[in-house]
């Protein structure tokens, strides 16, 4: 095997967010691709197979573009990277351009852009379609972007107001035990889309377009009987809906509005033997135009390495038939942290 050995001078600017803090980044495409990196100062040093350097060069170069455009490198970048180039199929470069676009800047000045090409997709199905589906595990950022997205065309008055919505289903025969009028039973269930509200809003923002009723945190039962025009509406946390509840809410829909629907139909909590009215849905639009579905994987997770490989594991698991349930059903076990925690 022929062996290859370079020494690339680098701009000082740009070097230390490329190689990491203590060279963790370099560490990481070494150990990716099985060959020896180290830097000294703003000097890159590279040994390994002629193939492997190769790929080292196209992820370093791909990673220093994104530097460039002044995007703080993170471990999964890193690994997102080297997937890419595993593939081989030049994708990299793609990824480099798709996340390239700021679609949101939040209150504390953080720029919100895809961070994967399956985030790229989605985010541009959005744009593109009236009826965006977005389906894939915790973690892939479906809900955030939906939100950030929702905040972008309001700013740019695009559309009047945000309705956001999902089912509060743990909840379904146990609020009369709980405190408070209804709306302060379900808020537990809401609050990850409050969180994203307040996140890309900041405070004073987030209070005056919810006091205005400009956004609209609500479950899902109240949107029975209203026509929403000029809205941009996302139902999230879908898998837990019922065909009667999913269809009552598409048909919401008004002129001028757009909605995005998410969910992860890994994770269905309704009564065993209830189908979800996502997996159904995807079945009954399939041949309908200007409907949009989005499927995002365990390639799109942006959260802990880890969060990766429990839900590789339990697609293994699934697929392998250990589980032994239908996947379109609920389990009839309820699982208030999951909800309550899920982006």
């Amino acid at each position: 095997m022929v062996q290859k050995q370079l020494s690339i001078e680098l701009d000082p600017k740009i070097a230390p967010e490329l190689f990491g803090k203590f060279d963790e980044h370099l560490r990481l495409i070494g150990e990716g691709l099985g060959l020896e990196l180290s830097s000294r100062g703003n000097v890159l040093n590279v040994q390994g197979e002629e193939k492997t350097v190769a790929q080292a060069l196209s992820v370093l170069e791909t990673l220093r573009n994104r530097v460039a455009q002044g995007i703080s490198l993170t471990p999964h970048d890193i690994r997102y990277a080297l997937d890419l180039v595993r593939e081989g199929k030049g994708r990299e470069r793609e990824w480099e351009s798709a996340t390239a676009e700021v679609i949101q800047v939040t209150a504390r000045g953080k720029r919100i852009r895809p961070k994967t090409l399956g985030q790229k997709l989605y985010v541009e199905a959005i744009k593109n379609h009236n009826l965006t589906f977005g389906i894939g595990p915790a973690g892939t950022g479906k809900t955030y972007l939906a939100v950030a997205m929702a905040v972008a065309a309001l700013q740019a008055k695009e559309v009047n107001r945000i309705v956001l919505t999902r089912p509060a289903v743990e909840a379904g025969e146990k609020l009369g035990f709980l405190p408070g009028d209804l709306q302060e039973k379900v808020d537990p269930y809401l609050r990850p889309l409050y969180d994203a509200l307040f996140d890309l809003l900041g405070n004073e923002l987030y209070g005056k377009f919810m006091e205005r009723k400009i956004i609209e945190v609500a479950p899902l039962a109240y949107m029975r009987g209203r026509t929403l025009d000029d809205s941009f509406i996302i139902l999230d946390e879908a898998q837990n809906t019922s065909s009667e509840q999913m269809k009552m809410f598409l048909t919401r829909m008004g002129f001028g509005s757009k909605v995005v629907v998410t969910g992860d139909v890994t994770q269905i909590d309704l009564p065993r033997g209830t189908r979800s009215g996502l997996v159904e849905v995807i079945e009954v639009l399939r041949d309908v135009d200007g409907i949009a579905v989005v499927h995002l994987s365990d390639k799109d997770v942006v959260r802990h390495e880890l969060v990766q490989r429990i839900i590789r594991a339990y697609e293994r698991y699934n697929h392998s038939g250990a589980a032994g349930a239908d996947p379109g059903q609920g389990t009839g076990e309820s699982s208030r942290e999951q909800e309550t925690g899920r982006l």
